[in-house]
C-alpha cells in the first residue's frame, strides 16, 4: 500500500510564546491565534490594564495565558523579562508605533521614537529571546509583524518604511546565523489593518481612496487575516520556512 504523507500540524501544545503589543489589536489578536493552538501566552504590553481584560477573557475560554507589563523599547527591562521567563519557542513581535508626516518636516524626536519601538526594540527583544533558546538547546519560531510598507513606499511614511525595511534586513541576516540551532525567523507584512494604531490614516477620506484603489482584493483587512499567517509561522507547518517576508496585503505589492 502506498504510504502517503501526513500533513504537518498546527497544534501548539507544551510551547510557550511571548505576543508583544498584546492588548489590542494585531498582536491580541496573534495572541488568540496561540492560544487557541494550545501554547501557553505571555501577553506584553505597555498598558497593564487593557492587557489583563485580554488575558481574563482567554482565560474564561480555557486557555493558558499570563500578562507582562513591558515597554519594548527599554532594551534592559526586555533583556531582565525574557531571563526571568522559561525559554520562548514562539516569539510574536507586534508592538509597532507609527507618526506620519512629510519627509520634510520630520523631527529627530519622531525618528527616534519610531526607531526606538519599531528597529531597536525589535532587534533586541529576537536577540534576547533567541540567546534564552540557544542556551537552552531549543528550536524557535521568532515573528515580526512588520508592513508591507517594508517593501513600497508610502505618503508620508518616509519614517515608518524606514524602520520596516531595517527589520527585514536584520531578520535575514538572524536567520542565516541561527537556522544551524533549529531558530527559524521571518516577518508578516500586513496590507492596512483597521486596529487602534490606524485609526489617523482611516479618518483620512482621501487616504482611505488612496489604499482601496491600491489593494487588489478591494478590501482593507481585519485583524483575523492575519491570526492564520502568524498560525502558520508559529507551528511546524512552516518547519522550512525562515529568513522570509509573508505578504498579507490583499495584492498591494503585485505590481
Amino acid at each position: 500500500m502506498t504510504k502517503l504523507p501526513t500533513t504537518p500540524s498546527f497544534r501548539l501544545d507544551g510551547r510557550r510564546a511571548l505576543v508583544t503589543g498584546a492588548s489590542s489589536g494585531i498582536g491580541q489578536g496573534c495572541a488568540v491565534a496561540l492560544a487557541e493552538a494550545g501554547a501557553h501566552v505571555v501577553l506584553a504590553a505597555r498598558g497593564i490594564d487593557r492587557l489583563e481584560e485580554t488575558v481574563e477573557a482567554l482565560r474564561v475560554q480555557g486557555h493558558a495565558c499570563e500578562a507582562l507589563a513591558l515597554d519594548v523599547a527599554d532594551v534592559d527591562a526586555v533583556q531582565k523579562a525574557v531571563g526571568h521567563h522559561e525559554p520562548f519557542e514562539i516569539l510574536v513581535n507586534s508592538a509597532g508605533l507609527a507618526i506620519h508626516g512629510p519627509a520634510l518636516e520630520t523631527c529627530t524626536a519622531d525618528f527616534d521614537a519610531v526607531m526606538n519601538v519599531n528597529l531597536r526594540g525589535a532587534y533586541f527583544l529576537a536577540q534576547a529571546v533567541a540567546q534564552r533558546l540557544m542556551a537552552a538547546n531549543k528550536p524557535g519560531s521568532l515573528i515580526t509583524i512588520s508592513s508591507q510598507m517594508a517593501h513600497v513606499g508610502g505618503i508620508d511614511r518616509s519614517v515608518y518604511c524606514a524602520s520596516k525595511f531595517a527589520v527585514e534586513g536584520f531578520t535575514k541576516a538572524m536567520a542565516i546565523e541561527w537556522g544551524r540551532s533549529g531558530i527559524r525567523i521571518n516577518t508578516i507584512c500586513p496590507t492596512f489593518v483597521r486596529t487602534p494604531l490606524t485609526e489617523q490614516t482611516f479618518d483620512q477620506p482621501e487616504r482611505v481612496r488612496w489604499i482601496e484603489e491600491k489593494i487588489k482584493l478591494g478590501r482593507t483587512g481585519v485583524v483575523e487575516d492575519i491570526m492564520g499567517s502568524v498560525l502558520y509561522l508559529a507551528s511546524d507547518a512552516s518547519a522550512l520556512v525562515t529568513g522570509t517576508a509573508l505578504m498579507v496585503d490583499g495584492g498591494w505589492t503585485a505590481d
